[in-house]
Parts: C-alpha cells; sequence; structure tokens
C-alpha cells in the first residue's frame, strides 16, 4: 500500500466573479477530485490582483503558486502534481514553471511535476477542438461561430492559429478565433466574416471562466464591445456566457493532461 501523501494544486488565472469561480474553476477542480480520489486537491491562482481584490473584497484568500507549494511541504506531502487550467502557453503559464523550477531547487518533495495548459502538444489541439466541436453541436452550419480568445503578445498567441487551422482542417469552417490582446482582433476577421455571409453569428469566449472579457468586452451594450461592434456591421450576433471550464468535454480535457503527468512518474 502507498502511504505517501499526495496532492494536486489546480492553477488558473483566477476571477473575482463569484458564479464563474463557481461554475468553471471550482467545477474543473471537482472533476479532477473525482478522478484522483486519492490525493488533496488544492488551488493557486497566478494573478496577484485577482488574490488582492478577492482579499480585499470578499477577505477570501488564495495562495500563489509558490505560497502552495510552501504549505503542501509544511504539511508533509512528498508527491506533488500541478496542473493548469491556463490555456496556452504564454507568460502566466511562464510564472507556474518559474515558482515550480524554484521550489525544485529545495528538494522539497519526492515527486514535483508541472503538467501542460490546454494547448501544448500537436494531440492536444485535436482534443480540444473534438470538445469544442461537441460543445457546439446545436449551432448551424451556416452560423457564424466567433470564440473570444485572450490573446497575448508573447509567441504562444500562435497557439490560436494552430487550433484555428484544425478546425478548418476538420471541417468546421465557420469557426473563427479572434482576441482581446493579441492577433487578431475581432475588426481584423470582419472582412472574413462578411465574406462567409453568415445569418448570424455566435459569440462565445475560449477562456475558462466567463469573468469580464466574456461579459463586458464581448457581451456588454458598450460601443466598443464585440456585440456591438458586430451588429453595428449588419451581423445578428447571439452571445454565449458560458467558460470552457464550464464544458464537461474540456474538464475532462484537463483530467487526461494531468493523468498523462501522473503515469509519466
Amino acid at each position: 500500500m502507498n502511504n505517501k501523501k499526495k496532492a494536486i494544486l489546480v492553477v488558473s488565472f483566477g476571477t473575482s466573479y463569484e458564479n464563474a469561480l463557481k461554475n468553471s474553476i471550482e467545477a474543473t477542480e471537482n472533476a479532477i477530485k473525482e478522478a484522483f480520489p486519492a490525493y488533496e486537491v488544492r488551488r493557486a491562482f497566478t494573478s496577484n490582483m485577482i488574490i488582492r481584490k478577492l482579499k480585499n473584497r470578499d477577505n477570501y484568500y488564495v495562495d500563489t503558486v509558490h505560497e502552495a507549494l510552501n504549505k503542501l511541504h509544511e504539511e508533509g506531502y512528498e508527491e506533488v502534481y500541478v496542473q493548469p487550467l491556463h490555456i496556452i502557453f504564454g507568460e502566466e503559464y511562464d510564472k507556474i514553471k518559474d515558482a515550480v523550477s524554484s521550489i525544485k531547487e529545495l528538494n522539497y518533495f519526492k515527486v514535483l511535476e508541472l503538467s501542460t495548459p490546454l494547448l501544448y502538444k500537436n494531440e492536444d489541439y485535436i482534443n480540444a477542438f473534438e470538445a469544442l466541436r461537441k460543445d457546439i453541436a446545436g449551432y448551424g452550419v451556416e452560423e457564424g461561430i466567433v470564440l473570444m480568445a485572450h490573446g497575448t503578445a508573447h509567441q504562444a498567441n500562435a497557439c490560436y492559429f494552430q487550433l484555428q487551422t484544425v478546425a478548418q482542417n476538420r471541417g468546421s469552417g465557420n469557426v473563427h478565433i479572434a482576441t482581446v490582446e493579441g492577433y487578431p482582433t475581432i475588426e481584423e476577421i470582419i472582412p472574413l466574416l462578411k465574406s462567409k455571409n453568415y445569418k448570424k453569428l455566435n459569440l462565445i469566449p475560449f477562456m475558462l471562466v466567463c469573468g469580464d472579457h466574456a461579459t463586458n468586452d464581448m457581451a456588454s451594450e458598450e460601443e466598443d464591445s464585440w456585440k456591438t461592434i458586430l451588429e453595428g456591421q449588419g451581423f445578428e450576433v447571439n452571445c454565449v456566457l458560458k467558460g470552457i471550464g464550464e464544458s464537461k468535454n474540456f474538464q475532462q480535457l484537463y483530467v487526461n493532461l494531468l493523468r498523462n503527468a501522473i503515469d509519466s512518474k
């Protein structure tokens, strides 16, 4: 019998939206708990801004990766796996890597392994697209699907283009990706959307949670929201206010990534 104390640290950017925390982050954590009952499952955020906001507003404290790993060490855990809920290997994933590397140097654990974000290996893009395909199965092929990705100046912004290519190659040419803070922006894909003559556009967050970006940048009535911009171009627009963390299909992908990390040891 293996009596080693084992833990999983589930890391996300975080959110200050209570419903998003419960419906996406906690729901994914629960899927992981269910899949790995022998492990203690803990939470950490990479956003210091979100951590501060929750502490000041709600008196609710979430650990950073470094803090969470230190606590697990102090509590006698010997085997720890870190599963990011991030989508790409961008700046936030780099933060997790740096924290894990610094703790590894201290030899706190017999095993300390960092798993990968949603989009990392080539097979991940296929798996993510197939999960997405199940989630959007109810929309007509004559309707456009516009995924709102976060986007970044980091080179990992290219992940979205690989996913876009997988969608096209697998027969879903009506799936398009635009970003809030990277390339392409929503304005930059409008000529392509117009060329497709869609009857309707469905705007869907390709983000873990339905938080500020989805609620305000995508779906609000503000003049610079995606909804307002696209309606101004003559499109009928439907906004889907759900993060991928609410999808059982995507929850299972994170479980699978974690299982691969554990099985590789």
